[in-house]
């Protein structure tokens, strides 16, 4: 692994750092990254990693790690992946908070600021997390996504695209699970909710992009594979059978193209009359699938 230009032996410690993973993300990475260097909260350092590309996203990050020494260029010598190259990239952060981004997205001017200043307002917050607006391949706003309660983590992952935290946080979890490609996130928020106090903040802070290169669109089956076993792991620690059994119900409904069998099954385990209330959603469902699959 090399390390390439950006130092700060001139420069105070940052108090935020912010991690992101690159991998050929030439055609919206200027935007990604002005997005930051244009935050009104100055004091952060920005750890870019090239996760091996083979276009031109190395060029472009080294020239905004020139011109701004807050901005850090590293290179992974071979792809790693997005949870290892975050795992690299926290392990080489000394701010006290923590977050990353993605090359294809775009934080608002105010999103440190609005963070910070939420867990400086409840000193016994650990994580704070925003709103986003999805937005297309042309930066039209599809649609605001508001940051649901920590207790709605059950039926979906909560914490979405804009969020800081804690580095006791990273310093307790140990990273991200490298395992779970295109669940990481999910998977440490949940573990997070373990051990630490999380705070919703209802303002559009992010633009999170979608498109057909997106590691979302591109391994969507895997993602909800990855989700459905994080999402098991953790409802065994759950009493509630009736919680159990609809956070399952609902992860069944969140697909539109598979019916999980395997999950009716212990959602009817835990709790038969959740699933018998739910029964008319889950015909629809299941006749959907069953459409999609003779279509397919």
């Amino acid at each position: 692994m090399k390390a390439q230009s950006g130092t700060f032996s001139s420069l105070a410690s940052p108090i935020v750092t912010i991690v992101m993973p690159i991998y050929n993300g030439e055609k919206y990475l200027d935007g990604a990254i002005k997005s930051v260097i244009e935050q009104d909260y100055p004091n952060w350092e920005l750890i870019c990693i090239d996760d091996a590309s083979t276009d031109r996203s190395a060029t472009i990050i080294e020239h905004y790690a020139k011109a701004d020494p807050r901005v850090l260029h590293r290179t992974n010598e071979r792809n790693l992946g997005l949870p290892a190259t975050l795992n690299r990239g926290f392990a080489e952060a000394r701010g006290d908070f923590h977050s990353w981004t993605s090359d294809d997205n775009i934080l608002r001017p105010n999103m440190i600021t609005t963070l910070m200043k939420k867990m400086e307002n409840e000193p016994g917050m650990d994580i704070a997390y925003a709103g986003y607006s999805v937005i297309d391949d042309a930066e039209n706003i599809l649609r605001y996504v508001s940051p649901p309660p920590i207790k709605q983590r059950w039926f979906g992952n909560p914490v979405g695209a804009a969020f800081l935290y804690r580095r006791q946080v990273t310093e307790k979890l140990g990273g991200y699970d490298e395992q779970l490609f295109g669940a990481e996130d999910y998977d440490y928020w949940m573990r997070a909710a373990h051990h630490f106090q999380m705070v919703p903040v209802d303002a559009d802070l992010y633009l999170y992009r979608r498109h057909d290169r997106s590691l979302t669109d591109q391994r969507s089956k895997e993602i909800r594979q990855l989700v459905s076993k994080v999402l098991l792991r953790e409802l065994d620690h759950v009493d509630d059978r009736a919680l159990r059994a609809e956070a399952l119900v609902q992860r069944i409904l969140s697909d539109w193209y598979y019916f999980d069998l395997k999950l009716l099954g212990r959602a009817f385990a835990s709790h038969p009359s959740t699933v018998f209330k739910a029964s008319p959603k889950l015909a629809v469902d299941l006749a959907r699938a069953i459409w999609h699959r003779i279509r397919s």
